[in-house]
């Protein structure tokens, strides 16, 4: 059965179909999704355009009942959801259940939001006049998001914008359309009414070009490379659109002399190896300074070798496979970019076989790495990570902020003074203490800073920034 596009509240068939592989198993087809056109995609921007007048004046117990009945649905269906996640995404079946968990807190969180809607009223500066200040919907929001947070990324922008009365054209990675899917067929049974919510699926030169040429797209938020952000931002600027961009990061983590070995280690693995490394908050660079060096690599290579990598639903695995070929070629091309710049590969990198065909790879730990060598700069978004040998906290701090992005930062420390002046110094929008650089709570504002982000942050209340425009209404008493 060929899972539709839902367009104008009808599931459509598109001109073809796309198959969604496993890549724990290459065998094992997920499912099968219609592959959207342009005039797919145009169908469903002006079924959102129309759906919006009587959506964005709806009551927001009616918006509540929506997100609410979608988040206790997505939460009873945890395992299933996060089984479907983990097959076609190829995290483990751990982090499949928690992300979809994610998702469902975050529809709870702005169900609750529809409720907490509020303004501000204030006197104004001339005599016997009052103003209002309220929040109203931007109006038809597209959404284009990645494969590596095949849930919870579209939960944390669908949420948000229905929440404030917009309504929405949607489009997932073509490489994870399950999840995407699921969501979208529970939130339509959920009762939004029709054209409120539209799913186009296919290939991002189709239908995410269709959106970016639509002057009926009012604002557009996208997350993924930081090359399609460009083209995002420049097509929003001719049509004069709010856009949103959450495009990557070369995150560091920064472990000092008088760093806990253990804390240091198991938040740096998991920054830097968990998911598979394809996190866009994942540390790619572990900065060390030289009195704890020798011993904090020794043991990420014990602590490495204890690393289990195989089919993302087996249990006791604690990695599971690339996404699919064309990353696990980026990342060996890295590998050996790494090796020719002259960084050691001080452990992993190998491909590995397991009891099914599946994109599997060792992660891998390389040493002698200077923060000027590809490796250190560009973002390989897989299980590869580089030691950076440095002198002393200053010298950690300015290798830490030597890079084009900004999303998240870490330091291992035992040290207030150091740990405070990192917190306040670090340039990005995220900082991490004692913890791994990837894993935010759902309710508190996410992004960064340079070329990792541009705009307002998403998630938690800072959501309304980019969801809603704010009106300013003055009245003669």
């Amino acid at each position: 059965m060929v899972q539709k596009n839902l367009i104008d509240g009808e599931w459509i068939a598109g001109s073809e179909a796309f198959r969604n592989i496993n890549p724990s198993d290459t065998n094992d087809v997920v499912g099968e999704y219609a592959r959207a056109s342009a005039e797919d995609a145009r169908a469903a921007i002006a079924a959102a355009k129309a759906a919006f007048p009587a959506w964005s004046r709806s009551g927001i117990l009616e918006r509540h009942a929506i997100l609410r009945k979608t988040a206790d649905e997505i939460l009873a269906r945890k395992d299933e959801l996060g089984k479907l996640l983990s097959r076609e995404e190829g995290k483990t079946l751990a982090e499949g259940i928690g992300e979809t968990v994610r998702a469902g807190q975050i529809f709870d969180f702005f169900a609750g939001e529809c409720l907490r809607l509020a303004g501000e009223v204030l006197p104004s500066a001339r005599p016997n006049i009052g103003v209002e200040i309220t929040r109203e919907p931007v109006g038809v929001v597209g959404i284009i998001t990645p494969w590596n947070f095949p849930i919870a990324i579209p939960a944390w922008k669908i949420a948000p914008a229905l929440c404030y009365g917009n309504t929405v054209v949607f489009k997932p990675a073509e490489l994870v359309p399950g999840s995407s899917w699921a969501i979208v067929d529970i939130l339509n049974r959920a009762g939004l009414p029709k054209g409120v919510l539209n799913l186009v699926m296919g290939k991002g030169s189709v239908v995410g070009q269709a959106m970016l040429d639509s002057p009926d797209i009012h604002a557009i938020t996208f997350t993924g490379s930081t090359g399609t952000g460009k083209r995002v931002a420049l097509a929003s600027v001719e049509h004069n659109r709010k856009y949103q961009l959450e495009m990557g990061g070369k995150n560091p983590f920064v472990v000092l002399d008088d760093a806990d070995l253990a804390v240091a280690v198991e938040a740096a693995v998991n920054s830097a190896f968990f998911s598979t490394g394809q996190r866009c908050t994942a540390s790619s660079r572990l900065i060390v300074t030289e009195g704890i060096h020798d011993r904090f690599v020794a043991a990420m290579g014990e602590r490495m070798k204890g690393l289990v990598v195989d089919d993302a639903l087996k249990a006791g695995t604690q990695i599971g496979p690339v996404v699919d070929e064309s990353q696990l070629n980026q990342d060996t091309d890295y590998i050996a970019i790494g090796r020719q710049e002259g960084a050691k590969l001080a452990f992993g990198g190998e491909l590995l076989k397991r009891d099914t065909p599946g994109f599997y790879l060792q992660p891998a730990l390389f040493t002698e790495a200077t923060n000027a060598m590809r490796i250190s700069r560009e973002e390989i978004f897989g299980p590869v990570a580089s030691v950076i040998r440095v002198k002393d906290y200053d010298e950690a701090l300015t290798v830490a902020n030597d890079t084009p992005f900004g999303l998240s930062s870490g330091i291992a420390t035992t040290s207030l003074k150091y740990a405070t002046h990192f917190k306040r110094n670090a340039e990005a929008g995220m900082v991490m203490v004692n913890l791994p650089t990837a894993g935010v709570d759902f309710h508190v504002p996410f992004g960064g800073r340079k070329s990792s982000s541009h705009g307002s942050r998403e998630q938690g209340r800072y959501a309304a920034e980019f969801y809603t425009t704010v009106k300013t209404a003055y009245t003669l008493a």
